[in-house]
């Protein structure tokens, strides 16, 4: 039913239709009526954050984590421009997000008010929409299109920018379904699949004799039966599954068929496959430059199967035999359906062969790593970390860097939704706010931000926020004093050049969390690592913990820049001292 209502109203109306519980935000002048009528109702609980990054970084986390929209409020001028760091990560990881950013009043837009920039000029190439609402009865349809955008097809970052006057402003409020058949009229995103295309695939795939799955976000993205038709439909063919970064949790991390992480710190299996196959089947993933390595010696003798949702990124960086354009999910159903009415059994026999070639592959051992009995090696630590943790609904959240491979390489997922990081833009500083988003949207998980010392400061405030909200998260360092994967890059490619990869002056951090008024906690002999650990998920609120480690440990393996994927740099065994671990923990020497 239409009802009169100022601007502001209509922002926590139509929240509140949009099943909106929580919202991200920094108050500021232009954004005093939202913030107003947000204080006269208690259906949408507002997190008050210390930076606007923060803000966008928390609603990425609690938008990948439950598949919902994730809502930041902000102000105009700086709190607008302090957003578009998360909002191009969002972007370039296909994150729902809607940004409610405030603006000048219209008849001061162009006069260089106070705190007023072009905030949809600034962010028309970090999202997927953006809109500059002048008139107040625009605003509910804005406010409803905005969310069908952010979650419909490939997900993605809608920002609504709103001038005070019209916040002000008397219109008239007309909910979802009163807006009817003219809402998002011109927006309808391929979900189904070409018919005839599917049925080729599985044509394709039931003559191959190297077929591998190389799946991404997008199969997490389609929802949870996405991932449920993936394991189904690996089942059925027997085929192998390799993900990318983002991708990871959509086959479980334990599955028979499972390689490990593709691309650049990927598995040496999981590469060789690639490089070697001869039917890939892309799901839900770009061919981005991190997964391909040389783009003319990409996978060299496969035929290419690509599906996704997003029709812009077909043949956008490899060309593919045969293109799908649709929904991970649907697509993979219907595969499902065409293999059982062909057969309804693995080829075995066919691909036996293909197995003996991946075992040999699995044999060079390439997430081993030589521990240390008197230093913590990282990829220990994680190891140890994920073994506290079994049997535990745990989310696991990273900055980005060394810390963020080790992780994905040694930090196995069963489920999807449960990992967060940041992929495509690679943004220093995401992991503690996304802990934060995570924890607000399961308050009872547990939430664990694995980060590297030098990310974890670029948002380190965020840590007030959680100790405000009560919200549990762990934030567990693994500190090497360097900024770790640019060091390690400087020895690989610049001569063991060390320009500023190293900071002389890090912060206490178990007295900086005590100083936010959470706990700190700091561990540099393996011998006590165990106990640490246990005492850090033991407490009842938010933990700071300094793991001190090897300084200078090296993520490996590795595809050098440039390099093809059968080129990789594997681990040194050859004068390894102390004990080799591998990839599953085993001690093998």
């Amino acid at each position: 039913m239409a009802e009169q209502m100022t601007g502001a109203e209509m922002v926590l109306r139509a929240l509140t239709n949009n099943g909106v519980t929580h919202i991200f935000g920094y108050p500021g002048g232009a954004a005093l009526p939202i913030y107003d009528a947000l204080f006269q109702q208690d259906a949408v609980q507002h997190i008050l954050v210390r930076h606007e990054q923060g803000a966008g970084h928390m609603a990425e986390g609690y938008a990948r984590s439950t598949g919902k929209v994730g809502v930041v409020l902000v102000t105009s001028g700086p709190g607008a421009t302090n957003v578009v760091t998360p909002l191009t990560d969002a972007l370039m990881d296909s994150v729902p997000l809607v940004v409610l950013s405030a603006q000048v009043s219209t008849t001061l837009i162009g006069s260089d008010a106070f705190q007023e920039c072009d905030t949809v000029g600034i962010t028309r190439s970090c999202t997927k929409h953006n809109y500059l609402v002048k008139n107040v009865n625009d605003l509910p349809r804005v406010l409803h299109e905005a969310f069908h955008i952010a979650s419909s097809g490939r997900p993605g970052p809608v920002l609504v920018d709103i001038p005070k006057d019209v916040q002000f402003a008397m219109g008239t409020y007309l909910g979802p379904d009163e807006i009817g058949t003219t809402r998002h009229a011109s927006y309808h995103p391929a979900t189904d699949g070409d018919a005839a295309a599917i049925a080729a695939a599985v044509d394709l795939m039931l003559r191959a004799e190297r077929p591998v799955f190389y799946t991404g976000g997008g199969v997490i993205n389609s929802g949870p039966q996405a991932s449920e038709r993936l394991r189904e439909l690996a089942e059925l063919t027997g085929f192998p599954v390799t993900s990318t970064l983002l991708g990871l949790g959509s086959y479980p991390g334990s599955g028979p068929q499972w390689l490990g992480m593709l691309g650049m710190h990927g598995s040496y299996e999981a590469n060789m496959a690639m490089h070697d196959c001869d039917l890939m089947i892309c799901i839900g993933a770009r061919f981005d430059d991190r997964i391909t390595g040389r783009i003319d010696a990409f996978s060299p003798n496969s035929t290419k199967i690509h599906v996704d949702i997003d029709a812009s990124s077909i043949g956008k960086n490899v060309r593919v035999h045969l293109p799908i354009i649709g929904d991970s999910g649907l697509v993979m159903a219907e595969m499902v359906r065409i293999w059982r009415s062909r057969t309804n059994a693995p080829r075995t026999e066919a691909l036996a062969p293909w197995w003996e070639q991946i075992a040999k592959w699995r044999a060079k051992n390439s997430f081993g790593f030589t521990n240390s009995t008197t230093t913590i090696k990282p990829q220990h630590a994680i190891k140890r970390l994920h073994a506290a943790t079994k049997g535990r609904d745990v989310y696991v959240t990273t900055e980005v860097g060394q810390h963020q491979m080790w992780a994905a390489q040694h930090f196995p997922f069963e489920l999807p939704n449960h990992w967060m990081t940041s992929g495509g833009l690679g943004t220093m500083g995401y992991g503690l706010p996304a802990a934060v988003g995570v924890q607000v949207a399961h308050p009872d998980a547990l939430v664990i931000d694995i980060a590297g010392e030098a990310s974890v400061q670029m948002t380190m405030q965020e840590m007030s926020t959680a100790v405000q909200y009560k919200l549990p998260i762990k934030i567990f360092i693994l500190n090497n004093e360097r900024m770790g994967m640019v060091r390690q890059w400087q020895d690989l490619l610049h001569g063991g050049r060390y320009a500023s990869s190293y900071s002389e002056s890090l912060p206490d951090f178990v007295k900086l969390a005590e100083a936010y008024g959470g706990k700190g906690i700091r561990c540099s002999d393996p011998a006590l690592l165990d106990a640490a650990i246990a005492e850090m998920l033991d407490y009842d609120g938010p933990v700071l913990f300094d793991c001190l480690v090897e300084k200078h440990e090296n993520c490996l393996p590795m595809i050098p820049s440039g390099k093809p994927h059968n080129e990789m740099i594997l681990p040194d065994f050859t004068e390894a001292i102390g004990d080799i671990i591998d990839a599953k923990g085993r001690q093998l020497v």
